[in-house]
């Protein structure tokens, strides 16, 4: 007996599988872009008109002394009109084009350089002036999109999406290319804004460093010092030998806050740094390490002051972590020139896994380096051993820190 054919064959092989249900082709990626296109004209016509009744008026009466002054600012006007187009080829074609830096005719001190400082820096605005450029050619451009696109609305309806998606990819190029920030420049620009805040926080924090070591130590043991002494002159006729017991426990008090003075100052900038160079200050901050550490250090001439002292609080931050966590048997410091550059490299035996993120202080050392255009590198696996590089411009030694210097001298 045939056994009887499954149902799917029975329809024999003319027959056609349904066909899908109607569906519109085109996304919300298209309908932005076609949004996009259909404003293009008007936009355009807005910018034209603004960079022919601003930018060429106040061109043409750069004779007189409110030319210049109307130049910067329509420059500055064509800025917003540049911040408006990101905005919108962001929310329609979903172009991510960063935001320029403003113009820093204040800077932070409330000091901007003096009118005419602003004035010329408003006029040589890279950023305005691409932007005039840019809504300058845009109107026959925003007229041809505006004219194709609402045409293929109706006639070529089919195709409109691919015709959209070409025409905004050209929108796309125009905005990357005339409204992007320069990459170079906005990059030296932020780390220097970054590098700045660094300085400013570093230079608090040591004010408040200082402060609080004065507060908590020689001013406490300076007001003890006063009473003590101050008791014993009231016993001096009284007790004589309990006075003397008073003025030889304040003798020891001076000592102290002396001492802790002593090690204040050289916290803010230690003398052997002025008088002997970097190679003795370094050999002192060794010796007070708890593991042995051997400098070497071959400089033809001493750097500028500034440049000695990050090098030596560098090399003493690090010495600090050796001494804490690296459980080394030994370590070394060796620091030398290389053509433009001032490199320390801090070596120890011990246990290794060091990291810019691991606590130790090394994060906040390497924004300090950033701050002046140094670096410092870590290289330490886990069981040792740690090699951490630093890096620093090298700036000759003027006559102006020689002298600076000198007062200190003893």
């Amino acid at each position: 007996m045939t056994e009887p054919l499954p149902p799917s064959s029975t329809a024999g092989d003319g027959a056609a599988a349904p066909l899908p249900p109607a569906r519109f082709a085109y996304d919300r990626h298209t309908w932005k872009e076609i949004a996009h296109l259909l404003a293009n004209m008007p936009v355009a016509v807005f910018g034209f008109v603004y960079v022919v009744a601003t930018l060429f008026t106040s061109s043409a009466l750069t004779v007189t002394v409110i030319g210049f002054p109307l130049l910067a600012a329509a420059l500055m006007g064509a800025r917003q009109l540049g911040k408006l187009e990101r905005a919108r080829a962001r929310a329609l074609l979903g172009v991510h084009v960063d935001e320029p830096s403003p113009l820093p005719l204040r800077r932070r001190d409330g000091d901007g350089g003096g009118f005419f400082a602003q004035l010329w820096m408003a006029l040589k605005d890279p950023v305005g002036w691409r932007t005039v450029l840019y809504d300058f050619i845009r109107l026959p451009w925003g007229v041809f999109t505006f004219a194709i696109t609402l045409t293929s609305l109706f006639v070529l309806w089919p195709v409109l999406p691919f015709i959209a998606r070409g025409m905004a990819n050209v929108d796309r190029a125009m905005v990357r290319g005339l409204l992007s920030p320069s990459d170079e420049l906005e990059r030296r620009i932020a780390e220097l804004e970054s590098d700045r805040g660094v300085v400013v926080d570093t230079a608090a924090a040591d004010l408040r460093r200082i402060e609080r070591d004065l507060h908590d130590g020689a001013q406490a043991r300076l007001v003890n010092l006063a009473m003590g002494l101050g008791l014993a002159k009231e016993k001096l006729l009284e007790d004589p030998d309990a006075a003397a017991a008073m003025v030889d426990e304040a003798h020891g008090e001076v000592k102290l806050a002396l001492q802790e003075l002593r090690d204040l100052a050289r916290g803010i900038h230690p003398a052997v740094l002025t008088d002997r160079g970097l190679d003795a200050a370094l050999s002192s901050v060794a010796s007070r390490c708890t593991v042995p550490v051997k400098v070497t250090a071959d400089l033809p001439a001493r750097p500028a002051a500034a440049i000695e002292g990050i090098a030596y609080f560098t090399v003493s931050e690090l010495l600090q972590n050796v001494s804490k966590h690296s459980r080394a048997a030994s370590a070394s410091v060796e620091v030398w020139r290389s053509a433009d550059r001032l490199l320390i490299q801090v070596w120890d035996d011990g246990r290794g896994g060091a990291r810019l993120d691991g606590g130790t202080g090394l994060k906040g050392l390497a924004e300090r380096l950033n701050a002046v255009d140094g670096l410092l590198a870590v290289q330490s696996p886990e069981g040792g051993p740690t090699v951490i590089t630093a890096e620093l411009p090298w700036r000759d030694r003027s006559a102006q820190d020689d002298a600076a210097g000198a007062p200190g001298r003893r």
